[in-house]
């Protein structure tokens, strides 16, 4: 490919245009011959440091921040001035993939929880239909049958394009990938062409990241602003005030959905919680429809909602819409129900948000109360480290308002001191009705040895997660492996 296919009329550019490249990479470390080498300034490590080490490898040109570089006095090289690298990055590997969105149904998913859950639904749904898909998100990422470990919910702009690129040459026409609200405010997803855009919810989290919740709303609109096109979709929760707000702020296509709103292109009329799943009665076009799912909970509720709504624009037939939620099994750690024939109940999910606690905690209270249920509720989490640390005690008081015991333990504490983020937690509780082990292992042992028969046992934070994050080293850990053994060996 030549240089001129993937320049813009605001690039500065000084060197031969039609040099020939290969490669395009923001890692020095990947640089190879005939690579264009984009230098990025990152939070903690900023490429242009690495130009020198770039063109040693063989890069044939380089895309620099004019702001931050003064280009080389190097005529073999073509010199690539742009006012910001992370756009430039975005605007070239799309070139330079050939724009594969444009030949794909491209679905986008934003908001605080339901991301994963509501991918996967999205997934089966057309799976059941006959159509060949790809997932980008926090699990996994998927082309057709064939996984990849995620490192990031949305990968880098490159790597994003790389994998809509290997979608379409496997012949894959509908793409579904997490939008988090880190990619979108470093344009990770920019350049792409979104068909569809979903909006599950939006409350506490990121604010290590986002100044303020304005910012962070600022940053999830962009998708339904800016990178959706012009005949699509937006789907949206409107029972959730930062929904109905961009609801009311979108003027072109929109389909909305809601748990009781009859205002709502789709709306339930009634649900029935169950611990073996869910049945649903919901409106859509002014008709009655039942579903039924394994999937546990309200937050799932609105996870099918959206799913549904998705799936319907997309023309996909009711019954086969309500065949796959049928036989749909819950991604990893999103309250997945560990059992191991224990006279108690286990569940592990990925709540590790204000919000999204408070909601698995009043699920698993209806849940009980649905089916007469007497046992405890006892919960067991903790909060990461280096990140919002505002949430903490946030979370402490609503743990210890909704369950009848709570365990404080480490999640991922990275750099911090695990018990001064316990401490900070222990700030928003007022009961006593709490105890603290920092070592989760141990945190999960007791909390089994603490169940009776009925009770309920909440694990939540960490989810899918097989690690745990000490002082920057991943070490192997997984809340799901370590309970499953713990109660096979009870029954011993």
């Amino acid at each position: 490919m030549k240089l001129s296919e993937i320049l813009r009329e605001d690039f500065e550019v000084r060197g031969d245009i039609d040099v020939e490249f290969n490669n395009v990479q923001y890692n020095s470390n990947e640089v190879g011959k005939g690579t264009v080498f984009v230098a990025i300034a990152g939070h903690t490590i900023d490429g242009h440091n690495f130009i020198y080490e770039a063109l040693q490898k063989g890069a044939v040109a380089v895309v620099y921040e004019k702001a931050r570089y003064k280009p080389l006095n190097n005529e073999d090289i073509t010199w690539i001035g742009v006012n910001e690298s992370r756009d430039a990055l975005a605007w070239i590997a799309n070139r330079f993939y050939g724009s594969p969105s444009n030949s794909l149904h491209l679905i986008g998913i934003t908001g605080t929880n339901g991301k994963t859950t509501t991918s996967y639904l999205i997934r089966e749904i057309l799976k059941n239909d006959g159509k060949k898909t790809g997932v980008i998100g926090t699990i996994k990422y998927l082309i057709d049958e064939d996984e990849i470990i995620a490192k990031h919910t949305t990968p880098e702009s490159l790597q994003f394009q790389h994998f809509l690129y290997e979608m379409v040459q496997k012949g894959i026409k509908y793409a579904i990938s997490e939008v988090s609200s880190h990619a979108l405010s470093l344009k990770r997803v920019d350049y792409a062409n979104f068909e569809v855009a979903v909006f599950t919810n939006l409350s506490r989290d990121h604010l290590d990241f986002h100044k303020d919740m304005e910012d962070y709303f600022q940053a999830k609109r962009r998708l339904f602003t800016e990178l959706l096109r012009d005949d699509g979709i937006s789907v949206i929760n409107i029972d959730d005030d930062y929904g109905k707000r961009l609801a009311e702020e979108l003027s072109r296509n929109k389909l909305l959905y809601s748990i009781g709103d009859k205002s709502a292109d789709i709306y339930v009329e009634d649900y029935k919680l169950m611990f073996n799943g869910t049945e649903i009665k919901v409106c859509i076009n002014g008709e009655s429809h039942f579903i039924k799912t394994p999937l546990l909970g309200i937050p799932n509720i609105y996870n099918v909602l959206s799913a549904i709504s998705v799936a319907l624009y997309l023309n996909v037939p009711l019954n086969t819409i309500k065949s796959a939620l049928l036989n749909v099994k819950a991604p990893e750690g999103r309250f997945e129900n560990i059992d191991e024939g224990q006279d108690f109940l286990v569940f592990v999910d990925y709540a590790h948000t204000p919000d999204a606690i408070e909601r698995l905690l009043k699920s698993v209270i209806k849940l009980r109360e649905g089916i007469g249920h007497v046992g405890r509720i006892i919960t067991i989490f903790g909060c990461g480290g280096n990140r919002d640390k505002g949430k903490r005690p946030q979370m402490g008081k609503i743990a210890s308002e909704l369950s009848d015991y709570v365990i404080l333990t480490s999640d991922n504490p990275r750099w911090e001191e695990p018990r001064q983020i316990i401490r900070e937690i222990e700030e928003g509780i007022s009961k006593d009705n709490f105890i603290v082990v920092p070592d989760r292992s141990n945190a999960l042992s007791i909390g089994i040895s603490m169940c009776e028969k009925g009770d309920i046992l909440i694990v939540a934070g960490k989810g899918h997660e097989d690690y745990q994050e000490i002082e920057g080293k991943r070490f192997p850990f997984s809340d799901r492996e370590i309970l499953r053994k713990i109660l096979r060996e009870l029954k011993k």
